[in-house]
């Protein structure tokens, strides 16, 4: 039975999704501060975790990036009651793999949750067991092993599997209609910033000690994979600028 870690200070909004939770036969263990979640988490080490973003001491931005120095793996919803992406994204950079808004009614909930569990420490199954090599950037999705320049890369779950399916069809517009199909399910119900925000990270990881550029955005439509050399000096190009001025459908590939 999968297990799912409750970190909320509503009294009735924590047992309203303990209880549904109860009922979907989720495993369910629950904590009223971010403290003791934190210590819950590090015991249980459960399946998937609801983590509000405002909890008294000590906040869910504090205890997601706790959680994500020892655990790149285990899916973190964050459940706000705030509603700006200023506090989405918050969330996301702080290692959340997802976000719901009070007040969401349990469809959602699980929907979510099923969606996030589905897709946790999976590979995409089309990418199995192959070896993807461009520039100085390597990806083995038999061992889920990522380097640049023979150095590991530590990727989060969904960052790794973004990447593998961008990898996988080099040159080609990735949407991110397709990318929330194949990385996060049907079920994704997120908005576009979620993918956004994921591949700013994978950027961050893959390209700041690499000698090019990877992931190049296509703006109002997704992102492309291609590898570019980055220039030294005053003559360095961003790619992703670069690619701007080039026409996206030239590109484009069955998405479906």
């Amino acid at each position: 039975m999968p297990t799912v870690l409750v970190i909320e200070d509503d009294p009735t909004i924590r047992l309203t999704m303990e209880f549904a939770l109860t009922k979907a036969n989720y495993g369910v263990s629950t904590a009223a501060d971010g403290s003791s979640g934190l210590d819950i988490a590090r015991k249980i080490h459960p399946d998937l975790i609801l983590l509000d973003l405002m909890l008294p001491g000590m906040s869910g931005i504090d205890v997601a990036k706790a959680i994500r120095l020892n655990d790149s793996e285990t899916p973190i919803i964050m459940v706000t009651a705030l509603g700006s992406d200023e506090d989405k994204v918050r969330g996301l950079d702080a290692g959340a793999d997802d976000y719901i808004t009070k007040p969401f009614s349990t469809k959602e909930l699980l929907a979510r949750i099923r969606a996030n569990m589905r897709r946790a420490n999976k590979q995409i199954e089309s990418s199995a067991n192959k070896i993807y090599s461009y520039g100085d950037l390597e990806i083995d999705t038999g061992s889920t092993r990522v380097t640049v320049k023979d150095k590991p890369v530590k990727l989060r779950s969904k960052e790794y599997e973004l990447l593998v399916a961008m990898a996988s069809r080099p040159g080609a517009l990735a949407r991110r209609e397709w990318l929330a199909r194949t990385v996060w399910g049907e079920e994704f119900l997120s908005t576009s910033r979620t993918i956004d925000v994921h591949v700013r990270r994978i950027r961050k990881a893959i390209e700041s000690n690499s000698d090019y550029f990877y992931i190049h955005t296509v703006h109002g439509m997704g992102y492309r994979f291609e590898p570019v050399l980055q220039t030294d000096g005053d003559h360095q190009i961003k790619a992703s600028e670069a690619y701007d001025s080039i026409d996206a459908d030239d590109y484009i590939v069955d998405d479906k």
